[in-house]
């Protein structure tokens, strides 16, 4: 397994996109995540998007982060936000999602981010454990789905 950048808007990142919003779609018996996100938003320095690649050359995790900074939305100056963690079901427990997230969290630190923020929800409890396993702690909500009460949201200062 491999992990490199990628543009979000590239066939094998729309693959895996496509694939996590059938996920969403069907753990929270809706259309999927509708946040809205363009390819440049996870451009460098502003963000930054990768793919895992298994020994065949599949496309199999995905993660990103891109700029925010304190808005209507709830963010805060100097936030990194998380989107699009996904690992392929046949994938899953190698440990991929793990090692995409510290990539991820070392890259906005380098980007000079302050904290890495993530909204996920109640229906993905495979998420909310990786995430406080790996140190993060909730926080007051935020982003395009702060208003469900099904959702959550966590933060990680990126100093620590």
């Amino acid at each position: 397994m491999y992990i490199r950048p990628l543009r979000y808007d590239r066939p094998d990142a729309v693959k895996l996109n496509d694939a996590v919003q059938l996920e969403y779609a069907a753990r929270y018996d809706d259309e999927g995540d509708v946040t809205p996100l363009d390819a440049g938003m996870f451009v460098p320095p502003r963000g930054l998007y990768l793919l895992a690649y298994d020994s065949e050359e599949r496309p199999v995790a995905t993660g990103g982060w891109r700029t925010q900074d304190e808005n209507g939305e709830g963010y805060s100056d100097g936030d990194a936000e998380l989107k699009r963690m996904y690992v392929v079901p046949e994938a899953r427990g190698l440990g991929l999602a793990r090692r995409i997230l510290a990539a991820l969290e070392e890259d906005a630190r380098a980007a000079g981010r302050i904290r890495m923020v993530l909204e996920t929800g109640t229906a993905q409890p495979e998420a909310i454990a990786l995430y406080t396993s790996s140190g993060y702690e909730p926080c007051a909500k935020f982003g395009h789905y702060r208003e469900y009460e099904n959702s959550r949201c966590f933060a990680k200062f990126l100093n620590r």
